[in-house]
């Protein structure tokens, strides 16, 4: 038997990597003589510039940088050939955070613009923008702010870049900001959400970061205030596929860096020569922390279910949980899904219990996939 794992991560307790390594195990005690590949895999979400390096090589670049709330931190961003590979989620992740200090309307998205001006101060042509994990729903003006842009309140101050002040936006200067025409811009996305609406930045990813409704409200009234200046100023187009990504950063940097938006999960497959291995696979294996709904929307699932079902393989997912609207994505690809979870757990049991979990579902699947029922 031929077994391809290719997970995300579960974030909080298993890296893709680790997820490999258990796959693998669990495989060889069931099937001994089994051939295992483990392709290390992320979305453009946490992990993205791991999985990178794992098909490219590289080094990180260590560089001092602020926190969604100001505080030093160190981050690190990912050199390989002539292209700097940047996570936002490395400087404004909502992994960076505890519960209790998620707050979109205080949280920046400066550190993400510090790490993309280091970049450039080191002279890169090519940068790589990975937009996923992010706890800010500012619509990139700290980004854009670390890079030099200035945001102007009716009264003439200058905003910091939070996202409280998007309401409070009446223009934008250039004068002082990084010259970008000269470099190359990639943004890998997650989601497809656009910036505004129903399912855009807040209200689809806002409750997430620390958002009740009053307050999801509030940034969305903000958001489309930012866009009407933009629009006013640039004369572009605000809806777009991927705009809503990291909080509204997928929109500024389009629009004021030119950048290009690619689905992050098909870059790390093209990186992995994906059809090739789905090719060699018997039974293709992945998984995250929770699927649901969104899943179908750029995840790393989402990704190998269209290349498994152009080459009608089976794809069995493992996963933390089941949330809403998972059942469609038997139509994409998806052979079937398998939950860790084997008795009631809070989610900080499953976190921490997660290999276990994991090894327990793994070798249950193993054995069943040996009665022949899944794979001839």
């Amino acid at each position: 038997m031929r077994f391809l794992f290719a997970s995300d991560s579960f974030k909080g307790s298993l890296s893709s990597e680790a997820v490999g390594k258990i796959m693998t195990e669990a495989a060889r005690e069931i099937f001994p003589d089994c051939v295992c590949k483990n392709i290390i895999t992320a979305d453009g979400g946490e992990g993205t510039i791991q999985a990178i390096k794992a098909a490219k090589g590289g080094e990180y670049v260590n560089v001092k940088v602020k926190d969604p709330f100001f505080r030093d931190i160190t981050a690190k961003y990912l050199v390989c050939d002539d292209c700097a590979v940047i996570s936002v989620a490395e400087a404004i992740g909502l992994t960076l955070l505890k519960n209790d200090e998620r707050d979109p309307l205080k949280a920046s998205s400066y550190g993400a613009g510090q790490l993309i001006a280091d970049a450039i101060d080191r002279g890169y042509k090519k940068i790589c923008i990975a937009l996923g994990g992010s706890a800010t729903c500012d619509g990139g003006i700290g980004a854009l702010t670390a890079l030099g842009v200035e945001f102007f309140a009716e009264n003439g101050d200058v905003c910091k870049g939070v996202g409280e002040e998007l309401i409070k936006i009446r223009n934008v200067s250039l004068k002082n900001c990084h010259d970008f025409n000269d470099i190359k811009f990639t943004l890998l996305c997650d989601v497809n959400n656009t910036l505004l609406g129903v399912s855009g930045a807040c209200f689809t990813f806002a409750p997430q970061k620390g958002a009740d409704r009053k307050t999801v409200q509030q940034l969305e009234d903000g958001m489309q205030n930012f866009a009407k200046v933009v629009q006013r100023r640039f004369n572009c187009v605000t809806d777009f596929e991927g705009g809503g990504a990291a909080g509204g950063l997928g929109f500024a940097l389009k629009v004021f860096l030119k950048a290009e938006i690619e689905s992050g999960i098909n870059y790390i497959l093209r990186l992995n020569n994906f059809d090739d291995e789905v090719l060699n696979a018997d039974c293709v294996f992945s998984g995250e922390g929770k699927i649901d709904g969104q899943t179908g929307g750029g995840k790393v699932v989402s990704g190998i279910a269209k290349h498994c079902k152009k080459f009608n393989k089976p794809l069995i997912c493992i996963v933390g949980c089941v949330g809403d609207d998972a059942e469609p994505l038997y139509d994409t690809g998806v052979t079937a899904i398998f939950s860790i979870i084997n008795k009631p757990m809070d989610l900080s049991q499953s976190i921490e219990n997660a290999t276990e979990l994991y090894s327990a579902a793994a070798k249950n699947i193993f054995r069943v996939l040996k009665t022949n029922m899944f794979v001839r």
